[in-house]
């Protein structure tokens, strides 16, 4: 038995060391990719990385704290309409117009969310689906804002102004560049939230509400914060998306955006911290890099969500997990097993 702990110990004690330096190579690896690829395949980076977003609040509500939601979709469309109404009427940055999208469309969820989080699983599930009909009834019959299904469009790509250096982001790598910025920050602000105590109250809420509550969590106001921040992250994600496409139609509150981030969150793996990045890089940059094939491009997309669902039903991440471990057994278990000897 002592042996057996003695070569888990520095597997254990080294794990978390080899997944940072698993996330430095790709952070890596993204930095250099405008090096070698071309600008379609940025392209379809880009969106990876604006559709990361919102699959990070998916994954903070789904995975963390155990509802369902679908309204993911209406509040990336939000955010999006924010960004683009504010940049056309009123000038303004885009730094602001960011931070505007995710703070209007956390704010818009907390009215959502007050009666919706009273309801339980399928019936919290379909009124997000009902919030998904109403934003795309909205967004076509109020034409003295949204002009419909004409959209706005001319929505100024990113500036900044520093002094008076004027940097413009007028190009794919430059654009590139930025999501990857906003990406990576998104990232590291999920990671700290969920590792912090607010995220074990999430956890414990998500593994059993009623024993949480009666410890003295406040249940339900934890959902509703979770909510709206979920709401956040995709409103930032829309703000991304309309400065990047320079285009928004009430087709941004498709079902089908709603669908795409519950699949990037199920894919990648729900409740882990890599699971959306993983989703987000595989699926949706897959499905843009698939449209040099429009006649092939949804079967195979088709073909490899079934693989998924056959042979990695709790998605991709804990595979990693299962390599990452495999790999610091190997290294670090064999050198604490030749001290042993010695």
């Amino acid at each position: 038995m002592s042996t057996t702990l003695d070569t888990l110990t520095p597997v254990a004690r080294h794990l978390p060391a080899l997944r940072w330096t698993g996330a430095g190579a790709v952070v890596v690896a993204l930095g250099l990719a405008p090096l070698v690829l071309g600008g379609y395949y940025l392209h379809a980076l880009i969106i990876a990385m604006i559709f990361l977003l919102p699959a990070h609040g998916l994954n903070l509500i789904l995975g963390y704290t155990g509802m369902l939601s679908l309204a993911q979709g209406v509040f990336f469309g939000v955010g999006a309409y924010v960004s683009a109404l504010l940049s056309l009427h009123f000038g303004t940055p885009f730094a602001l117009n960011l931070v505007a999208s995710g703070v209007i469309a956390a704010a818009i969820a907390l009215p959502l969310g007050i009666p919706a989080l009273r309801l339980r699983t399928y019936s919290f599930v379909m009124c997000t689906l009902g919030f998904v009909v109403i934003a795309q009834t909205v967004a076509k019959n109020w034409i003295s804002v949204t002009r419909g299904d004409m959209g706005l469009s001319g929505v100024p790509q990113p500036k900044f102004q520093i002094g008076n250096a004027v940097l413009n982001i007028s190009t794919i790598p430059d654009y590139y560049y930025l999501a990857l910025v906003v990406a990576i920050v998104a990232t590291l602000g999920f990671y700290a939230l969920v590792r912090s105590p607010a995220g074990r109250c999430m956890v414990a809420i998500r593994d059993n509400e009623v024993l949480a509550e009666s410890l003295g969590v406040p249940t339900w106001a934890y959902k509703l914060a979770v909510f709206m921040l979920s709401a956040l992250f995709a409103g930032v994600g829309g703000s991304l998306y309309a400065h990047y496409m320079t285009v928004v139609s009430p087709l941004v509150f498709q079902m089908y955006y709603s669908t795409t981030v519950l699949v990037i969150v199920l894919g990648g793996g729900v409740g882990r911290v890599p699971g959306a990045v993983i989703g987000s890089l595989l699926f949706v940059a897959l499905s843009e890099a698939l449209r040099v094939t429009p006649e092939l491009r949804m079967i195979i997309y088709g073909f490899v969500l079934l693989l998924l669902v056959f042979c990695f039903p709790d998605g991709l991440a804990p595979l990693l997990d299962r390599a990452l471990e495999r790999i610091a057994r190997i290294r670090f278990g064999a050198k604490e097993g030749n001290s042993d000897v010695h």
